[in-house]
């Protein structure tokens, strides 16, 4: 019996020791409540706070700060450790023990760390647990009391801005006025005030109530419809029409509009489907991104970084103190080669015909100017662009947003150049031999069976000099033939055909042929610049340079911090050459026949090639389109060597209509 009480004693003792040690110590605790902070689990985060803390914060209002916080200073990298070796656990006070805990987290803003102390009570509850936290706003930060919030705010780094070779901004950053509508002060006369508001921006109504209508808008909503142009400083005529407002905001201005449209390209906020994509590289909803040209190519260098500023307001709305703040960082500047008054006078006499041009210095290769036209101005899709405006550039079959600098074109006769190089390297051209041709067609033999080559001028007796001026098709091919397909494509490649050119923009390489040239009728065609061969603009400009520098042909370059004259291919061929060529385009220009004498000027010596592209196919192609070509250059200061191209000249006089724009182009450097 004595054993049997003995063994119920033992019995009760260890359950009692049991349930004992089933207890939950505090440190476990506070350890649940900071393992569930660090993985913002924020819901089981609340279900660790004590029965007066759940009175004093729901659960929806805890749950919804701690995100709303951590996601407006965009928390990563969160650290929380406890801290509850003997050194710092304090003493315990009745039913009540408090720790210190560490965190640490990556924001927005830099980096947040501190140290702060948590306090546990013991309560009574039917689960195993009995120590839960005594929450307050410090808990979060420290100096966060009751009734103040925190603010998070985006300091907007300047975006990099690009100039011209004299430092004229390109693509800058200026001050203008956005103009917009104050839904509940538009007063009585709504549909009045819309419809002189209307006129006054150049948009429809419809696009006014679009806006008004946006889902985040309020009654007294600030709702911006439109930037005005950083010249229009009158606002008066737009104050006098009910709840229209204005704000001075910085935005995205480009000066010279749509002559360098297609060189700077232009920004527009980040879309949702980009977002999705660039939110790892710091992008934000509402941030800029550029769209095309060179504010697309150079986005990571323009852009900058963004800084942050984290802080705590009083419940008055005042500043009280900075949790973190990063300065924002601006983006670079770049510095173009690019001459913005001549990209304006080029562009100015193409006057809104389809075409191109490429200017370069001879002597150094950087490039002076790069045109597309038509074009657009960028600055509509910075100040709004209207449904209308977007309708008429989009339907236009001259297609104003196709960047014309970067495609490849037959360049017709201003590549006999070319030919002519390649022939007197292979020993075939004699600058003195004279051919005789009869007659306007010019046939090889039978074998060609109805195919032809023609020439404009019916002169019996050519060389080398009549052949340029009279831009004779007939020689060329003769020449041509003469040679063969293997040394003509061989020399004529070396002057950079098949080869990317080193500039910021992507341009498809000139070729000579598709898949090799397969018959004496192209290599006939290929010798004037038709048949399979397509070169850019700013390619063909290059290709003159050997005449101006010895026989060097250069690299072109567009930054001017990281650009300088290189030599792409040197010695191409010999000084002797260059000279003869030069002399003989000289006269193309100066002699009363040549077919680019419009382009004479006098007290300047231009030397110059026009060329009429045909764009059909085949000879009896009726409905076949021409593109006017010139290409010339100073010979005396070496200053400008200009390609220009318009297309659908056919009606117009061929290259005849290109030659005198190019000409007033070289007048206004007099």
């Amino acid at each position: 019996m004595k054993r049997f009480w003995i063994g119920i004693i033992m019995v009760v003792f260890l359950v009692v020791i049991a349930g004992c040690s089933d207890k939950e110590k505090p440190e476990d605790a506070l350890k649940a409540y900071l393992a569930n902070w660090e993985d913002m689990n924020f819901e089981k985060m609340y279900q660790n706070l004590s029965q007066q803390s759940k009175k004093e914060i729901r659960k929806k209002e805890f749950v919804e700060r701690y995100n709303d916080i951590y996601k407006g200073i965009e928390a990563k990298n969160l650290q929380i450790d406890g801290i509850v070796d003997s050194k710092n656990e304090e003493e315990t006070k009745g039913d009540s023990v408090t720790f210190k805990y560490h965190v640490k987290m990556e924001t927005v803003a830099g980096p947040i760390e501190f140290t702060y102390h948590a306090t546990l009570v013991k309560e009574k509850n039917e689960s195993d647990r009995n120590w839960f936290v005594e929450w307050k706003p410090a808990l979060i930060f420290p100096s966060l009391e009751k009734g103040e919030k925190v603010a998070v705010e985006t300091l907007e780094a300047a975006r990099g801005e690009i100039s011209d070779r004299n430092g004229s901004g390109l693509a800058i950053n200026a001050k203008a006025n956005v103009i917009g509508i104050v839904p509940e002060k538009l007063g009585d006369e709504t549909a009045d005030s819309k419809e002189k508001l209307s006129d006054l921006l150049g948009i429809t109504t419809d696009e006014i109530n679009q806006k008004l209508n946006a889902s985040w808008v309020k009654p007294n909503s600030f709702v911006p419809l439109a930037t005005l142009p950083p010249d229009e400083e009158n606002l008066q005529p737009y104050f006098e029409i009910p709840g229209v407002a204005a704000q001075g905001k910085i935005v995205r201005t480009y000066p010279f509009g749509a002559s360098t449209a297609h060189l700077t390209g232009y920004v527009r906020e980040v879309t949702a489907e980009q977002l999705a994509e660039l939110q790892e590289k710091g992008y934000a909803a509402g941030d800029i991104i550029g769209k095309t040209g060179l504010e697309k190519i150079f986005e990571e260098k323009l852009r900058g970084k963004n800084g942050g500023h984290i802080y705590i307001k009083k419940s008055d709305g005042s500043f009280k103190e900075t949790l973190a703040k990063a300065d924002p960082v601006s983006g670079e500047d770049i510095q173009l080669t690019i001459d913005a008054n001549l990209q304006q006078e080029i562009y100015d006499q193409l006057k809104g015909d389809a075409g191109t041009a490429a200017a370069i210095d001879p002597k150094t290769g950087a490039v002076l100017s790069l045109i597309s036209s038509p074009s657009y101005d960028p600055n509509a899709f910075i100040r709004g662009l209207s449904d209308e405006q977007w309708k008429e550039w989009s339907d236009n079959p001259e297609e104003p947003f196709l960047n014309r600098f970067t495609n490849r074109y037959a360049p017709g006769s201003v590549f006999k150049t070319i030919t002519a190089a390649v022939g007197l390297k292979s020993g075939v051209t004699d600058p003195e031999k004279v051919r005789h041709i009869e007659g306007l067609r010019w046939t090889k033999d039978k074998s060609w069976g109805d195919y032809y080559v023609t020439r404009v001028h019916d002169k019996t007796s050519v060389n080398l000099r009549d052949a340029f001026v009279y831009s004779d098709n007939i020689y060329f091919a003769q020449e041509a033939l003469e040679m063969g397909k293997d040394t003509f494509l061989t020399e004529a490649k070396a002057f950079g055909f098949e080869e990317e050119l080193p500039i910021p923009f992507s341009i498809e390489p000139s070729k000579l042929s598709n898949d090799g040239i397969n018959s004496e009728a192209q290599l006939a065609d290929s010798a004037y610049g038709q048949g399979e061969v397509m070169m850019s603009a700013l390619h063909l400009a290059l290709a003159y340079t050997p005449f101006v520098n010895e026989g060097d042909l250069l690299s072109p370059y567009l930054l001017k911090d990281e650009g300088e004259r290189t030599v792409w291919k040197e010695n191409l061929i010999e000084p002797k050459t260059a000279e003869l060529i030069k002399g003989d385009l000289i006269q193309v220009v100066e002699d009363p026949n040549g077919t680019a004498h419009g382009a004479y000027i006098p007290g300047m010596t231009i030397a110059g090639k026009s060329g009429t592209a045909e764009i059909k196919k085949n000879k009896d192609d009726k409905k076949g389109t021409e593109n006017g070509w010139f290409i010339g250059f100073d010979t005396e200061d070496n200053e400008l060597l200009l390609a220009m191209m318009i297309e659908d000249v056919k009606e117009l006089g061929g290259s005849g209509y290109v030659v005198p724009k190019a000409r007033d182009v070289f007048k206004s450097l007099q």
